[in-house]
């Protein structure tokens, strides 16, 4: 991996340009990319009735909006690439927003759940703090944040044309408690194999209650 030190602005527009312009080689090979066992981390940690609106965070071409759609529930899309976000929204209909991770303008406490599959380890670690709080703050009280990332050793930097930042569990649970959010569950991906063959870090985390001023 190539250490690059850029403008966190050219770091997210070169990797978003190289989304654009692989789109639908993406597609194609993610279609079929079975991601149950993260959906499922998702709803059944949140407490509200359904059905529950959630933001698909990074969405892509929208495989998974679909599949949320396809439960009944209530999704929106976003994501940094024009090209995914035009194939999400012809693929399921669904409202998908065009928003650069560094400049995200979210509603406040609007969603029951934040579903970051393969998406927050594009933000740059100076910059996460910040994203994990705004993610934070567009859920509801008590609302989920899901994530899966590729685990590392918190090495960042270039892979190929895009950026990434590789955590690892204890660097992750710092971050998000940092922001606001408790642990509910974490594990690794694929499942049933050994953890040297799970390069995917996944993981649950419960809005945490405001804590009342005096």
């Amino acid at each position: 991996m190539t250490q690059v030190f850029r403008p966190a602005t050219d770091v997210t527009a070169a990797t978003l340009q190289d989304y654009d312009s692989k789109a639908a080689a993406f597609r194609a090979g993610t279609q079929e990319h079975d991601v149950r066992q993260n959906i499922d981390a998702l709803l059944r940690h949140i407490q509200a009735p359904a059905p529950f609106r959630i933001l698909d965070f990074g969405c892509g071409p929208g495989r998974d909006l679909a599949a949320f759609l396809q439960l009944g529930h209530q999704p929106v899309g976003l994501d940094g690439s024009k090209e995914f976000v035009a194939m999400a929204r012809e693929a399921t209909g669904c409202e998908v927003w065009h928003q650069d991770f560094l400049a995200l303008d979210l509603p406040s406490a609007h969603f029951d759940g934040v579903f970051a599959n393969a998406s927050l380890f594009h933000v740059p670690s100076a910059d996460l703090p910040r994203v994990l709080a705004q993610l934070n703050a567009c859920l509801k009280p008590s609302g989920v944040l899901f994530s899966s990332n590729p685990r590392g050793a918190n090495q960042e930097g270039w892979h190929g044309a895009r950026y990434g930042v590789y955590h690892d569990l204890e660097s992750w649970r710092r971050l998000l408690g940092q922001a606001g959010f408790t642990e509910l569950e974490h594990y690794y991906r694929p499942q049933g194999l050994p953890r040297e063959q799970q390069p995917w870090l996944a993981s649950a985390w419960r809005k945490a209650a405001q804590a009342h001023k005096s």
